[in-house]
């Protein structure tokens, strides 16, 4: 199987062969042609799979190969949960497409920074804009951004698109877009809400489930769960940063707080780190990201605004110092390691509080790893026993028998000595 055999032009071709792609994933083989022919399509595949080339290789065959016009028409809207996936698949499409006879004009539609050079880029109109919903609204306001001409939509991530509460936004963004146009929904997971919207969403789709719940390849990522006290997790990440001699480490943390506050505490150690998460400014997340890419950082603490999409080259390890809460986030934070035939490894800090949510972590993706313990770091706190819901202390509660002879025994009254 090869791109050629997919159906897509030379120029497609070259750009993978120039990126050191020459055999599609199982996704790009499944996706490529069902686009191709017009059809909605709604796809599901593991990170690091390949599927964001599933979406834009068509895509781009399908814009390369009609005639240009002038002012352009946004053909092409491309929606997704993150400025940094935005900016990430912006970036995508101006390799895929390099080679292609007409050049595409590929426009960038993100919140965070002002909105002026977004209008000021799209006065001459764009092939395909890549958005995330709250910006694309703005736009479409400000008369900036016309989608009466749109042919394709496409939604990256609909569940993160859902889950970070842009389901309004989304619903006023399909009552705008032409009836007669082509869908393309790909979703990690599908609770209940991405259900909807796909049956509301798609007609008669070609769908595409690559495992979507597997777990990434054992022999790429080698998956560790180090047990440790809450308060030594910094020290222990210290410690492995210089034993592994890591170039790059990415840690993900729970809240914004803790970003800021691990970053602090490693710059301080001789570390250099940045914090990653949404309270920042866009121009601070983008260099943030930039620096750690080009290595310029060696830690990035991040909380989950940086576990979906984004493709961190040749990235040596990942660090969990603090657990996800949803077991699906798990797979999408290990995933950035492990990536494109490069090994990884992927570390999970297990605290005395966090022992039943790991567990609960491992059922759901089949795991059970090996707890381990590092010398000058073993855990002295122990986990608290889960309460029993029906009071008391387990062992200690009367037994039925015990009830029964109490009742027995009430019921015969106090008896009287002669």
């Amino acid at each position: 199987m090869t791109f050629a055999s997919l159906g897509l032009s030379e120029p497609l071709v070259r750009a993978m062969t120039d990126l050191g792609c020459v055999e599609p994933t199982p996704v790009q083989q499944a996706t490529i042609p069902a686009v191709l022919r017009g059809g909605d399509v709604w796809a599901s595949a593991p990170t690091g799979s390949g599927k964001t080339a599933a979406f834009l290789l068509p895509v781009l065959e399908a814009l390369g190969a009609s005639p240009g016009g002038s002012p352009r028409r946004t053909r092409v809207l491309l929606v997704v949960p993150t400025r940094e996936l935005a900016a990430q698949v912006a970036q995508v499409i101006e390799q895929y497409g390099r080679h292609l006879p007409r050049r595409l004009k590929t426009c960038l539609a993100v919140g965070g920074v002002s909105a002026n050079p977004q209008m000021m880029a799209l006065r001459g109109g764009a092939d395909l804009v890549v958005a995330t919903p709250g910006r694309a609204l703005d736009l479409v306001d400000q008369s900036a951004l016309r989608l009466s001409t749109v042919e394709t939509l496409v939604l990256d991530e609909a569940d993160q698109l859902l889950s970070l509460g842009f389901a309004d936004e989304l619903t006023r963004l399909l009552a705008l877009l032409p009836a007669r146009r082509q869908n393309l929904l790909f979703s990690a997971t599908f609770p209940p809400g991405v259900r909807a919207l796909a049956g509301q969403l798609l007609h008669e789709p070609t769908r595409v489930d690559i495992g979507a719940a597997a777990m990434p390849a054992p022999d790429l990522i080698v998956q560790r769960a180090i047990e440790v006290d809450a308060g030594k997790r910094t020290m222990l990440l210290r410690h492995l940063i210089e034993t592994h001699a890591w170039s790059h480490v990415l840690t993900f943390v729970a809240s914004r707080y803790g970003a800021d506050h691990v970053a602090l505490k490693l710059n301080r150690a001789g570390f250099t780190a940045e914090a990653l998460h949404g309270e920042l400014s866009q121009g601070a997340r983008t260099q943030a990201l930039a620096d750690f890419k080009a290595k310029r950082v060696k830690v990035l603490v991040a909380t989950d605004v940086a576990a979906r999409g984004l493709d961190i080259v040749q990235l040596p390890a990942v660090v969990n110092y603090d657990l996800p809460r949803s077991p699906v986030d798990y797979l999408h934070r290990i995933g950035r390691t492990g990536r494109a035939g490069e090994p990884g490894m992927a570390i999970s800090f297990i605290s005395a509080d966090t022992q039943a949510h790991f567990r609960l972590i491992e059922r759901r993706h089949g795991l059970r790893l090996m707890r381990e313990r590092l010398a000058g770091f073993e855990p002295v706190d122990v986990p608290t026993p889960p309460l029993d819901v029906n009071g008391g202390v387990k062992g200690k509660r009367k037994s039925k028998k015990d009830k029964l002879r109490e009742a027995a025994a009430a019921a015969k009254g106090p008896t009287s000595r002669r």
